[in-house]
């Protein structure tokens, strides 16, 4: 009986199927496994057909229906593994067979494929630019060193034209796996033995002999991170049924060389835009810590209770729900955590303000004592120089640093603005409550005081931290080789967190990477949503500079976002409803549409037109687990850290995006009204880059000015 194997490849043409077509691959798929070897290749029902002047002779194509085929690598050489590698229309899918060389790496062992006509066709002109250029990329490593690292004689003289790094990754997407992997390790300074420490001795079979078996069987053993091999008919109708949560946990080549690196020397940063991956980094990383250190405990932590469940959810799903390995790892929030601290140290669990009765607190201070600044001034102050530098007197408030505001205060008016910060802590101790900050800054007290309590702390959304937030995983695991595992993107900075990493003892000079390419959302919709911050600068993770998204593409293209108006906003829910119900048509399941606003008024009335349609609906802040079918609604900010192959963005409107309420007001403070209007920015931004395949953005009434323009 053949064997079926399904490559990475597979799943991304095979998650953005419409329904009848996917139920077609699922038919086929199961007579596939019925049939012998020999039915299979005489069957007409499959149309098993060899490809014209294929590069590779192993190249077939399956019949999925009229218009649809499936494109399958055939044994030749006695085994019985078939492998699925795509699945386009039937033109397409000849073309795209044709120009595709399967190989086994050399020094992985492992399968890997190229688009070897493009190869050919490139190196030449390559070869006589890079005649005139003054250096080249890998002029250093000699020929036999590059073959040891896998390098085939093919991509050896291509890259042997590669002039600098862009030029690289621009060639990434022609190249074989294994190999483009070790070229980035090279073009990143990593030594060769690095780059075989790293990428090849970590793949490469133990028991490799020269006479070992070289079948096709074999190479797919050997390539588990890329194809998926099943043994049975449950087995592929419960893979079949399940790609999208395969997917939130596949790890492309580009990214493995981060989160598989055997170990760091101190902090690690990764950044990148929307999509590229830092989240499945984080998590695999927090696999390779598991694995490599028996004893390990690890801390994973992000910034809101929406993100932990997601994160739990998926490290499940990485760790094929291993028990010993999950209860290694604590998944929550940086304030769960640091509550946890403070409750277990001092014996008594504190009692945090909400964010309205803590502006209410201030509101009484700027009443009570009528300085001349709203209670807004006070409460950002506070929060972004007084907590964000852990001043706790007047001496150390009157030489602070007020770096990102946009008012200076003398000496004498500092020295009138600190009976504000005092008589709000008084206000808070009467009360028997504190902040969530002054929680973190509490348990970083104690942290240096009793030790820390983490082998290792990884995490996710960094962007939105606070100093106080930081504090506390600094002080969660002690400094030293992988101590902090770091990812965020400052583009997606939907809180005003200020923070220089620096400052806090975290440095992460010569250990950052940057991710680039986006592999969640179409390059259509990254290309609408990226015009939304076209017009601003944004700051580094870090705060040492500024940070672009130059470079920052997709290699998915789909249909365009939709962006509507409306007459009113009745009819812009009704018009939700009938395209959430036209997605649903085309197969996509519930859960995997997301419906977002900025308000929960809004939100509340899609619920309730949804519902009314019977449509199956469920609200993200409610914690619904996988398993739980409906759409999913969630306010903008609730939606960070999700993603959703198709999303509708509500009520961008002028009034609510941005909201004038948390706008400081320019003559309060330039820096500060500056600051709200690129978080307001963000949030949309955060909002439109969760789809992965259909985007529509809508209002009723005069439309947000974020708004790109149309083309």
């Amino acid at each position: 009986m053949p064997q079926l194997a399904f490559a990475s490849s597979f799943w991304e043409s095979y998650d953005i199927l419409e329904k009848p077509i996917r139920a077609g691959v699922r038919k086929a798929m199961e007579k596939f496994q019925r049939l012998t070897v020999a039915e299979l290749h005489a069957d007409k029902g499959l149309h098993l057909e060899s490809v014209d002047k294929a590069r590779d002779p192993r190249m077939r194509t399956i019949r999925i229906n009229d218009f649809w085929r499936g494109v399958v690598l055939a044994p030749d050489d006695g085994s019985d593994v078939f492998l699925l590698v795509n699945v386009v229309p039937h033109d397409d899918a000849y073309t795209w067979a044709a120009k595709r060389l399967y190989t086994t790496n050399s020094a992985t062992r492992g399968l890997e494929v190229r688009n070897v006509v493009a190869i050919e066709q490139l190196t030449p002109a390559l070869e006589k630019a890079a005649a005139q250029a003054p250096s080249l990329l890998f002029a250093s490593y000699s020929d036999t060193v590059l073959r040891e690292l896998g390098i085939d004689d093919q991509v050896v003289r291509a890259v042997r034209t590669i002039v600098d790094k862009p030029q690289l990754e621009a060639f990434g997407t022609l190249l074989p796996e294994d190999q483009f992997e070790a070229l980035q390790y090279l073009a990143e300074g990593f030594s060769p033995e690095d780059v075989y420490r790293d990428v090849v001795a970590v793949r490469r079979p133990v028991d490799v002999t020269p006479d070992a078996d070289q079948s096709l069987a074999a190479a797919i053993a050997n390539t588990t991170s890329r194809i998926t091999l099943v043994t049975g008919p449950e087995e592929l109708t419960d893979i079949l049924e399940k790609p999208f949560a395969a997917w939130r946990v596949f790890l492309h080549p580009s990214q493995r060389r981060v989160a598989y690196r055997t170990s760091y020397g101190g902090p690690v940063q990764v950044t990148g835009g929307p999509g590229t991956g830092k989240t499945v980094v984080a998590l695999h990383r927090v696999k390779h810590l598991l694995t490599r250190s028996p004893d390990s405990r690890i801390l994973l932590t992000t910034y809101t209770n929406a993100l932990a469940a997601a994160l739990r959810e998926n490290l499940s799903l990485l760790l094929d729900g291993d028990p010993a390995l999950l209860g290694r790892v604590e998944v929550t929030t940086v304030n769960a955590h640091a509550h946890q601290v403070v409750t277990r140290l001092d014996g008594k669990a504190p009692s945090p303000v909400g964010d309205r009765d803590e502006r209410q607190l201030w509101q009484r201070v700027a009443k009570k004592l009528g300085l001349p600044w709203t209670e807004q001034f006070l409460a950002q102050e506070y929060r972004h120089v007084v907590l964000a530098q852990n001043l706790r007197n007047l001496d150390a408030y009157r030489a602070a640093s007020r770096r990102g505001r946009g008012s200076a205060l003398s000496p004498a008016r500092r020295e009138q603005l600190w009976p504000a910060v005092e008589l709000f802590e008084s206000l808070l101790r009467d009360q028997g409550r504190t902040t969530h900050l002054k929680v973190c800054a509490r348990a970083a007290e104690l942290l240096t005081e009793h030790g820390p309590g983490f082998d290792h702390v990884v995490v996710d959304e960094a962007q939105d931290l606070h100093p106080a937030q930081w504090r506390v995983l600094r002080g969660a695991s002690a400094p030293g080789s992988d101590d902090l595992f770091i990812t965020g993107d400052p583009h997606q900075r939907t809180y005003d967190a200020k923070v220089s990493l620096g400052s806090l003892g975290i440095s992460v000079t010569g250990r950052t990477h940057r991710l680039r390419i986006n592999y969640r959302s179409t390059e259509e919709i990254l290309s609408w949503s990226t015009g939304i911050l076209t017009p601003v600068s944004v700051d580094d993770l870090g705060g040492e500079g500024s940070d672009t998204l130059a470079g920052y593409r997709s290699l998915l293209h789909g249909r365009r976002p939709h962006a509507d108006g409306y007459g009113s906003e009745q009819a812009e829910v009704a018009a939700l409803v009938e395209r959430v119900e036209g997605w649903i048509a085309q197969g996509i399941r519930p859960a995997e549409i997301g419906v977002c606003a900025r308000f929960n008024v809004l939100l509340d009335k899609a619920y309730d037109r949804l519902a009314a349609a019977g449509v199956r609906v469920v609200r993200v802040k409610d914690n619904p687990g996988a398993d739980v079918d409906g759409v999913r609604l969630a306010t903008m900010h609730a939606m960070k850290g999700l993603e959703f192959r198709c999303v509708a963005v509500l009520g961008v409107t002028a009034s609510a995006v941005p909201f004038v309420r948390e706008i400081t007001p320019a003559s309060v403070d330039a820096l500060q009204h500056d600051s709200d209007l690129l978080r307001e920015r963000c949030l949309l931004f955060v909002a439109c880059t969760r789809a992965r395949e259909a985007l529509a953005v809508s209002w009723s009434g005069a439309a947000s000015s974020f708004i790109p323009p149309s083309n």
